[in-house]
């Protein structure tokens, strides 16, 4: 079957979350993941929403953290600080997160184009709860487009931390130790963190991608694993899946 770049990166995100695992969501492409993974492969993932919703039973893709779908037949109708002390706590496995720029370290920024913070350039809405989600849940993913004004070498603003300035620097902040960003799913690739110096290396590349594509998009330089691999497609299950159960309307994947 054919598939658009949305289909493929939600596809490939969906896989990542196991069962028996937590993960807190917002809507978009990270709603749409971890419903697919809880359809196709991890019946009894946790799914959680920022503004309270803990465990629900979607019917159908919610078009915010609030929205009453976020509820439905949930586990517990809870609040914000309970999502966030659960994350605090060291509870969560994984957590979604986006933003305007993302350098090396997996540092993300959401809130400023710009280098003055009173005028700058452009104002995007900030943090809401991904600070607190990037510091406290075990493992940060991204699906994100893949482009040199998105991926660059230096942000102008850390909204959400990723692993700052290298090995080290999340704990010399206080930050909770192993924890951090794990994945970056892109239209081109998949990105993990290198153990030992933090960076982002490229552990697979899309049918039809080439190495200079990625390196042309991308503001700063990549570290690439040995054994780089092809990363799968999707499926025509999970195709099927993704478009008749979870976005049946195509509020997300109808983006790609």
């Amino acid at each position: 079957m054919d598939y658009n770049d949305m289909e493929l990166m939600i596809c490939l995100a969906s896989r990542y979350l196991e069962d028996d695992s937590i993960v807190v969501v917002g809507t978009g492409a990270p709603c749409a993941a971890a419903m697919l993974a809880q359809k196709m492969y991890s019946p009894r993932l946790m799914i959680m929403f920022e503004a309270g919703g803990i465990g629900p039973q979607l019917p159908s893709m919610p078009i915010s953290v609030g929205d009453s779908r976020t509820f439905y037949r949930a586990l517990v109708a809870s609040s914000m600080p309970e999502v966030m002390e659960t994350c605090q706590r060291g509870l969560v496995d994984y957590t979604f997160l986006g933003g305007a720029q993302i350098d090396q370290y997996g540092n993300i920024n959401s809130t400023m184009v710009g280098s003055d913070h009173q005028k700058p350039k452009v104002r995007f809405p900030g943090s809401g709860g991904a600070n607190d989600l990037a510091s406290f849940c075990w493992k940060t993913m991204m699906i994100t487009p893949h482009d040199p004004r998105r991926f660059t070498e230096k942000i102008d603003f850390i909204t959400s931390p990723g692993y700052l300035t290298g090995p080290g620097a999340r704990e010399a902040a206080g930050l909770p130790p192993g924890c951090g960003p794990y994945k970056v799913i892109t239209n081109l690739c998949i990105i993990g963190f290198d153990d030992q110096t933090k960076r982002m290396k490229v552990e697979s590349m899309h049918p039809g991608i080439t190495r200079d594509a990625i390196i042309d998009n991308t503001g700063f330089e990549l570290l690439w694993a040995e054994d780089l691999a092809q990363s799968g497609v999707p499926t025509n299950d999970e195709l099927k899946c993704l478009r008749e159960e979870v976005d049946p309307y195509r509020y997300i994947i109808g983006r790609g």
